[in-house]
């Protein structure tokens, strides 16, 4: 029953218009980022890049080199939109993707963690069967139809982002609006807008419409009778967010997203302006229907999962944010802090204080107060230079940190020598110290 829901025939529209959108909002995510000095700012001016932890190996290219690399991906988005060479622009660009989000995180964005995600699901998903140069150069190619599973991916993958981003906001700081009148702070000189902002009433609104939108608009979306409304609030909501929170393409990519929701003929009405297609509904089950569906389920498993890795933690993921990243918890905390960093020199005892402004920019000075795999990264550069120097050293912290609108807590065990312990990627860090009850 399984096997011929996922393996029958469907009008492949949907996923045709989509590779077009996608193609072409990668691609000016790419220049964007080149255009508006992102480049710049996060990967050629900074002297020491946060890679993920055990990827310090991936570092930005030297010169004007990530200009070219981002570049290369912003053509293969254009590549991709077009169909040409669909397989090798799709799979390169995502290669080229993961290296750039596991070459730096002092920008970490959620979006970029699902944009990963989609690029492999892209690269080898038929998006180039219609519509598209390869189809044109090789006629073989051109089909109409599609396997009725490739439409559930995206859903489900979309079902899980927001449902996961539905209940994170079920907590204190959001319910009690406090959270909103934080993120809201920053965009009070916005034209027009910024005083409306400030407002509790629209905090109260955000807030709770966030829940519900998260929680609900891939089920509306399902369902016919409520499909229009939902794409009404759909586009209400990512504009919303595009203007306010100024996430790049991201709000435009989630609006492609609802393609998968509309009927296929429609899309091609709109769209392809191509008559309705005769789909030969004939269940046939290919012979790498156990291939697939296994691939499927070890991938969702993991989607699920990961999100929950928290709960195994010691403490709060909202203080330590050990389990935070890869787990859609989007826009539910600020983090402010301070830190001082002493080196001793395990022979002599002599004690260096480090300034962090001949190291590190603003931005990524913020991510060393606040984030304790951060802290933990640069005392390891700064061990590995004062060993090229020829001094054995051990790293200590002074560091206070404070979450949303909270007070100022000791977050580093300070007796810790941090150039000694070991990162814990799937259990708690002991020297993060506790939050105190207030």
């Amino acid at each position: 029953m399984l096997a011929h829901f996922l393996f029958k025939k469907i009008d492949n529209a949907q996923l045709i218009v989509f590779r077009i959108f996608y193609g072409l909002l990668v691609s000016a995510e790419c220049y964007g980022a080149i255009a508006t000095g992102w480049v710049r700012r996060t990967l050629v001016e900074p002297k020491f890049t946060f890679s993920f932890i055990g990827f310090e190996w991936l570092q930005p290219l030297p010169g004007n080199g990530m200009y070219i690399y981002f570049a290369i991906m912003g053509t293969l988005g254009l590549m991709i939109a077009l169909g040409y060479r669909y397989r090798f622009s799709a799979l390169a660009f995502a290669v080229m993707w993961t290296g750039v989000y596991l070459m730096q995180k002092t920008s970490y964005n959620n979006h970029y963690y699902l944009l990963m995600l989609l690029a492999y699901i892209m690269a080898f998903f038929p998006a180039h069967k219609d519509a598209s140069l390869d189809a044109k150069r090789n006629p073989s190619l051109r089909s109409h139809s599609m396997f009725n599973w490739i439409r559930w991916t995206i859903i489900l993958q979309l079902f899980i982002v927001y449902t996961y981003a539905s209940v994170a906001k079920l907590y204190a700081d959001w319910l009690d609006f406090s959270m909103i009148d934080v993120l809201m702070q920053s965009k009070k000189d916005y034209f027009l807008i910024g005083e409306l902002l400030q407002q509790k009433w629209v905090h109260k609104i955000v807030a709770i419409f966030g829940i519900l939108f998260d929680l609900l608009i891939v089920p509306a979306l399902l369902w016919k009778p409520t499909r229009k409304i939902a794409f009404v609030l759909s586009i209400f909501f990512h504009l919303f967010n595009s203007i306010v929170f100024q996430i790049g393409i991201f709000p435009y990519l989630s609006l492609a997203f609802t393609l998968f929701f509309f009927e296929p003929q429609t899309i091609r009405n709109i769209f392809l302006k191509t008559k309705a297609v005769k789909i030969d509904k004939t269940i046939v089950i290919p012979k790498s229907k156990n291939r697939i569906l296994v691939i499927l389920g070890i991938y969702f498993v993991i989607q699920i999962s990961l999100p929950l890795r928290h709960h195994f933690f010691v403490d709060d993921v909202l203080w330590t944010e050990e389990g935070h990243r890869l787990s859609w918890r989007m826009m539910l905390r600020s983090r402010s802090g301070t830190i001082r960093y002493r080196v001793v020199n395990k022979e002599t005892e002599k004690v260096t204080y480090i300034d962090l402004k001949e190291y590190l920019t603003a931005k990524q000075r913020n991510r060393v107060a606040c984030y304790p795999d951060f802290s933990w990264q640069f005392a390891q550069r700064l061990k590995k230079e004062f060993a090229e120097k020829g001094e054995d050293v051990q790293v200590f912290v002074d560091n206070k940190v404070k979450v949303n609108q909270g007070s100022y807590h000791e977050f580093i065990d300070p007796e810790v020598d941090l150039a000694s312990v070991p990162w814990k990627h799937f259990s708690h860090n002991e020297w993060i110290l506790p939050l105190p009850k207030e």
